[in-house]
């Protein structure tokens, strides 16, 4: 009685193959088999109390009669079988295969009725359940098949309850609520949300975590209406109170602002991406090593790595503090400039596309559509180098002309301090320049080509417009590479929705001898190969740090039963709202399958136990709503023609309860099919 769809993303799977992960996939299995194994076990506890004879219980389907494992005990079968996407109880009278659904009806009668056609009265209606052989689920009372469809659901929200309360009383690492990066342009950039942000408050959410804002800009209501959001600011005394609107764009799968949570100041491993300078086996960072200070400048916070990277794009030093068996050493390490990889391309330059909130271009009165024309009398040129160009100018005051509506309007503005680098990954995503408060588009069509550069030498011209880029890696990729573009990539570019800025953060992470096939509004192919120019630093350094994490513990088992009891509740009512918004809100793109669970559950093992036992909680409330929604085949289905036979006084007809069956049958195996195709990438999870 289980069949099982999720809403969590799809993770890799490559793991499986890969034998340090076998401590883990061990618990992920066990975990996953339990939470079956509690669903299956309340319904065959609840059937043997009711005097039902359970045939067999098996965990896994048998499927064709095949196996990994069976026993017999008493008059039951105990086995696994050898598709694991669920389990079953099987008990005399009650079969979920439409195809043998009346069959198994027939097997649990001991005599037939009045003869085809006839009409029972209203005293052989009432005792219809003598026909069945005692021991059967249909011979049972209403109540009594009501209380075995509904165990399992029971037992399953009774688990999320106790690994909830585990969970806490070991202690939970949960991603807490502060700002890593902001998309530039999106709502959350526009509303003025930096990195560094502790947000201590969503809607009536206090202290909420990561996982809460997604849950709540995903799948909160009235969201036309905004969410406010209570965030407190290094620098600030009083706390600040935004108003963020989410919005879905065309192609995504669900409404979002635009951020994502923050690192730590310690270097992961490895602690650099592959195609940066120190990177590789000489690379004098190590995993582990703090980050203290930036050319003299104290670190506390990743949010003070981000500003000190834009505020100095060029060489740095960096103060470490290294633990190992000697003790405690203070390291001074140079970190040299990364060069920007081009192609020789300058690109004309697009509108401004967003404003930020209180931001130095909206006290100038910059708006959306404006153009940049110059800044203190000098052409903007490469639309590339511009915000570069202009936090290199931050705190001072300067005067920006821009064109609107045909007409040049002259602005002085006082920038701010940049504060971050945003990476502008995504399409239509623009570029932010956090002096200023304002992001701008780079359009697809080539207004100057650089003398000398790959571009040229390939024999691109001004006016090209470029509709595709193909970005093809060389085939030899370093073992272990980290951060780089490992196969080819495709982005278009039209005209009407340029992709620009997406594809120069694209090239930042390619490896020397990647090649680029651009392709031209008239047809024409062309390859180049992009290149590292002197003189040109990109700001992102490639520094890999650890994810923030907070450990949530209870204080007594008060506590914890509190907080398993929130856990277990929220993840129930999550599973409501992901159904309730599911086609309109939210794409059926979003779901996963069997795969995609499995990643999932492997990703919150890794993290620890009690992260598994999180995810286990969640896995078992989804089982137990999905499980009890009024679908033929499913508890809900079951329970609903229960209700059904309860209120008319008489078992519903065999033949529509087969039709259902049917039905069920149908949309549970088209669903199980669409899940799959999705987590196997046969069906684009792009709409």
């Amino acid at each position: 009685m289980g069949m099982y769809v999720n809403a969590m993303p799809l993770f890799a799977v490559h793991w499986l193959i890969d034998w340090h992960n076998w401590g883990v996939i061990a618990q992920v299995a066990i975990g996953l088999g339990m939470v079956i194994f509690v669903h299956e076990l309340g319904h065959f506890l609840v059937a043997k109390a009711c005097g039902v004879k359970c045939e067999k219980f098996y965990l896994g389907f048998d499927i064709f009669g095949l196996k990994l494992a069976r026993f017999r005990w008493g008059e039951t079968e105990y086995g696994i079988g050898v598709l694991p996407l669920g389990g079953y109880v099987k008990m005399l009278g009650q079969e979920d295969n439409p195809a043998k659904a009346a069959e198994e009806m027939e097997r649990a009668k001991l005599a037939r009725t009045a003869a085809d056609g006839d009409t029972l009265s209203e005293g052989e209606a009432a005792a219809e359940t003598s026909i069945f052989d005692p021991r059967s689920y249909l011979a049972k009372s209403v109540p009594k098949r009501m209380a075995i469809i509904s165990a399992g659901v029971i037992m399953n929200l009774i688990f999320a309850f106790v690994v909830a309360v585990i969970a806490y009383s070991r202690g939970v690492y949960e991603t807490p609520c502060v700002v890593g990066s902001v998309l530039p342009g999106e709502p959350a950039w526009r509303a003025g949300l930096q990195p560094g942000d502790d947000i201590v408050q969503i809607r009536d959410v206090m202290k909420p975590r990561f996982r809460d804002l997604q849950k709540g800009v995903i799948l909160g209501n009235r969201l036309e209406d905004g969410v406010q959001f209570i965030v407190r600011r290094a620098g600030e005394e009083k706390p600040i109170d935004l108003m963020i609107y989410p919005v879905r764009p065309k192609k995504g799968l669900a409404p979002r602002i635009g951020v994502g949570p923050s690192e730590t100041t310690i270097f992961d491993d490895p602690p650099l991406a592959t195609a940066v300078p120190l990177a590789g086996p000489d690379c004098p960072i190590r995993p582990g090593d703090v980050v203290e200070e930036i050319d003299g400048k104290k670190i506390t916070t990743y949010a003070d790595i981000k500003r000190q990277s834009v505020q100095n794009p060029g060489p740095m030093v960096l103060k470490i503090r290294r633990e190992n068996e000697k003790g405690v050493e203070e390291l001074s390490i140079s970190v040299p400039p990364r060069p920007t990889r081009r192609m020789g391309l300058v690109m004309e330059i697009g509108p401004i596309t967003a404003v930020q909130l209180d931001s130095p271009a909206a006290a100038a009165g910059l708006e959306p559509g404006d153009v940049f024309e110059t800044i203190d009398g000098e052409p903007v040129g490469d639309p590339e180098l511009l915000r570069g160009r202009i936090d290199a100018l931050g705190g001072k005051t300067v005067e920006i002309a821009v064109r609107r509506n045909g007409t040049t309007l002259k602005k002085s503005v006082t920038l701010r301090e940049p504060y971050a680098y945003e990476l502008s990954f995504g399409e239509q995503v623009p570029v932010a320049i956090t002096s200023l408060g304002a992001a701008f588009g780079i359009t697809s069509r080539v207004a100057q080509v650089t003398p000398g550069s790959p571009a040229e030498k390939a024999g691109i011209a001004p006016g090209a417009t470029i509709v595709a880029v193909e970005v093809i890696p060389p085939e030899k990729i370093p073992e272990g590479a980290m951060g780089v573009v490992r196969k080819k990539a495709t982005i278009k570019t039209p005209l009407d929705a340029p992709n620009w800025p997406q594809i120069t953060e694209l090239l930042q992470m390619t490896l020397p001898g990647t090649k680029v096939k651009l392709t031209l509004s008239d047809e024409r192919e062309f390859t180049v190969e992009p290149l590292p120019v002197d003189g040109e630093w990109y700001p992102d350094r490639g520094f890999s740090f650890k994810e923030l994490l907070v450990e949530h513990k209870a204080k007594s088992f008060a506590d914890a039963i509190d907080l398993g009891a929130t856990e277990a509740v929220g993840s129930v009512t999550q599973v409501y709202q992901f159904l309730r918004k599911i086609g309109t809100q939210v794409s059926p793109l979003g779901m996963s399958g069997p795969l995609g669970i499995l990643s999932a559950a492997h990703s919150f093992a890794s993290k620890g136990f009690s992260d598994l036992l999180i995810f286990l909680c969640m896995l078992s409330a989804n089982l137990a709503v999905l499980n009890f929604l009024p679908i033929p085949l499913l508890d809900g289905g079951h329970m609903l023609f229960l209700v059904l036979e309860g209120i008319r006084g008489k078992p519903v007809s065999e033949r529509i309860i087969v039709a259902f069956h049917y039905v069920g049958f149908l949309f549970i195996i088209s669903l199980m099919a669409f899940v799959f195709l999705l987590d196997l990438n046969v069906i684009p999870r792009t709409p």
